[in-house]
């Protein structure tokens, strides 16, 4: 298959447009059930609605088989409380994130997803998605519960965070939703809410979209409509040939969702908090670059001279071996894991880490630049598990990472990953890869507080 790129290398020529333009044609759709966005979730919302027997569409904006933040794969399942291995209740989960977030997240959202996340999990595994070790890769790891031959991240003690080979999760859902009948629209821009009247926050009775290739309008008449679309995590990122790399957000992350709920007259919670842009743009493409967060939790970190930058728990008490890196400190109640949109976290909940002072560390000169991921000072099983089963199932990391340093000869049993070399304060987060996170880029939170629906 040969790519853009390849092709105007070789012809010296873009192609004309490939499709047909048609402005004037009108397409009427209706359902009993309108999901606006083919992601993870969306897709999810149109099989459960469609095993209850109504019939559902999907309007997505890319192509519902790979599109969406979840397209190019998961390599951990957060929340996943109600697992046979977990010592996590869904209620001790809700009420950690929602005081680390100090309010500013939904209880009955989290409750729901947590309580469900592990059914979901399975329902996922009866869809083609590997969520076990059936093979005995890892047999006799730390993270690995022999009996059920789950594999956990994180917290090894209390075991919420469930490992998965979810590269192929897009795709399983996708066909699925072709098994049950589901009417699929693809390349379709919703740009408006539909409601009685046409008055603002009267009930919601459908949208209207165009297709992005051929330019028709579409009108989709609903009973119910549920919104599904991502976040507005690219609002203020303007040049995405320098940032698209760097950022874990989808370049079509614009808030179309949020934009046709306002106008339709939804209500909105939550907008007036924001977090700091440590995932904005300006670093590395996700997970090439040696870090210790996310994926990359428990990773040794050594400087130029190979001396190896202390892991410290939450109280600052330095942890002498690797596997404490995993495990909750003393007084801890469990760890939460790196991955659940919080920008910042209780101590009763935050994963041990590098040293804090590492930027003034740098400074003194107690460690010299540049750093490395030292994977080789770790057991073959964690080694393994971060590059090769987690590298590899992680969105953006299958083809670009994965594939692309083996092939260039990288070994995690010899060679070292380099972080990138930046001011000393830039390591103030192990998250290395993200590079110089600006202040002024900030996130947005919140979102809509009420579905807009006929139900």
């Amino acid at each position: 298959m040969t790519t853009w790129h390849e092709y105007v290398q070789r012809e010296g020529a873009i192609l004309e447009w490939p499709y047909p333009v048609r402005y004037g044609k009108v397409n009427e759709i209706t359902s009993d059930v309108l999901i606006v966005g083919g992601g993870v979730a969306g897709c999810q919302a149109a099989i459960n609605a469609a095993k209850k027997g109504v019939k559902v569409t999907v309007a997505e904006r890319g192509m519902a088989k790979r599109s969406g933040a979840g397209g190019a794969g998961v390599d951990h399942w957060h929340g996943a409380c109600t697992n046979p291995c977990s010592k996590v209740t869904p209620e001790m989960y809700t009420r950690a994130v929602f005081d680390s977030a100090h309010g500013y997240t939904s209880i009955p959202v989290r409750y729901i997803s947590t309580r469900e996340g592990w059914d979901t999990l399975l329902e996922c595994e009866q869809m083609g998605v590997r969520i076990r070790d059936v093979d005995d890769e890892f047999k006799g790891a730390d993270f690995r519960d022999e009996e059920t031959k789950l594999m956990f991240a994180y917290d090894y003690k209390n075991r919420h965070v469930i490992r998965v080979w979810g590269y192929n999760i897009k795709p399983c859902l996708y066909n699925e939703m072709k098994r049950l009948g589901v009417d699929i629209h693809n390349r379709i821009v919703v740009t408006s809410l539909l409601t009685e009247g046409g008055k603002q926050g009267a009930r919601v009775v459908g949208a209207t979209g165009v297709n992005a290739r051929t330019g028709e309008f579409y009108v989709f008449k609903s009973k119910a409509t549920i919104i599904a679309t991502g976040g507005a995590g690219r609002l203020w990122l303007f040049a995405p040939e320098l940032t698209a790399s760097s950022s874990m957000g989808d370049l079509n992350n614009a808030g179309v969702g949020q934009a046709i709920g306002w106008n339709a007259g939804a209500e909105f919670a939550c907008m007036e908090q924001t977090g700091p842009g440590v995932l904005s743009g300006f670093g590395y493409a996700p997970y090439s670059m040696a870090n210790t967060s996310n994926t990359y939790h428990g990773t040794p970190i050594v400087d130029a001279n190979g001396k190896e930058v202390p892991w410290v728990d939450i109280n600052g008490r330095q942890l002498k071996t690797l596997q404490e890196r995993f495990l909750p400190s003393p007084g801890q109640k469990f760890q939460l894991g790196i991955g659940i949109g919080l920008y910042y976290y209780l101590d009763e909940y935050r994963l041990n880490d590098l040293v804090r002072d590492l930027p003034e560390r740098i400074l003194k000169g107690e460690f010299t630049l540049p750093l490395y991921a030292d994977l080789t000072l770790m057991p073959e099983s964690e080694r393994r598990a971060i590059f090769g089963m987690m590298v590899g199932n992680e969105g953006k990391t299958r083809i670009p990472i994965y594939d692309t340093f083996t092939k260039a000869g990288f070994d995690p049993d010899k060679d070292m990953l380099q972080a990138p070399v930046m001011p000393p304060e830039a390591y103030w987060i192990s998250n290395f890869w993200s590079g110089i996170s600006p202040p002024q880029v900030r996130g947005l939170a919140g979102g809509v507080a009420s579905w807009l629906t006929g139900i």
